[in-house]
């Protein structure tokens, strides 16, 4: 028998009734009813243990601190959950601008691993902006920097804004 098994449990409130709520809000207000613990998060914050920090007009930032349940087979934080870190800035720092009954998804995501993350980095900052938003599409970037302040990621993202009501 391996004594070496972890485990890890989460939980989760019905996103659903959330993004329903949120349609009735601004960008920016449906964000801060979220961090104000008035709406849930997505079931992804839990799930990759993310934490939302700033969150002002254009920009948000988030924290990670990796953990063995972020690794892929090499030892180090999967690529998918860098990426997933880097799109959720993104994505909220266009989210802050949008009116309400306005969505957006993403059409393009292009994402540079600058430097190795495992637990011996340290918490990570991910800070998302907005770099353009028109009536139809707008371009975001997002930088994961740890606590010395080096660059570890940066990507970039195209979206595409949806009116949903």
């Amino acid at each position: 028998m391996d004594t070496n098994i972890r485990s890890r449990t989460h939980s989760w409130q019905d996103p659903i009734e959330g993004s329903k709520k949120g349609l009735q809000l601004s960008g920016l207000d449906y964000l801060k009813a979220m961090s104000a613990g008035e709406l849930p998060f997505p079931p992804l914050m839990s799930t990759l243990d993310f934490k939302i920090g700033e969150i002002t007009p254009g920009a948000v930032s988030f924290q990670m601190e990796p953990r063995e349940f972020h690794y892929n087979p090499l030892g180090g934080v999967h690529g998918g959950v860098i990426t997933s870190l880097l799109d959720s800035a993104m994505g909220c720092s266009l989210q802050t601008l949008l009116s309400k009954g306005t969505g957006y998804t993403t059409l393009e995501l292009k994402v540079n691993f600058v430097r190795p993350i495992n637990i011996k980095t340290g918490n990570l900052v991910c800070k998302g902006r907005v770099i353009n938003s028109g009536s139809k599409v707008a371009l975001t970037e997002a930088q994961i920097i740890d606590e010395r302040g080096k660059i570890l990621a940066h990507g970039t993202s195209t979206c595409l804004l949806l009116q949903l009501q």
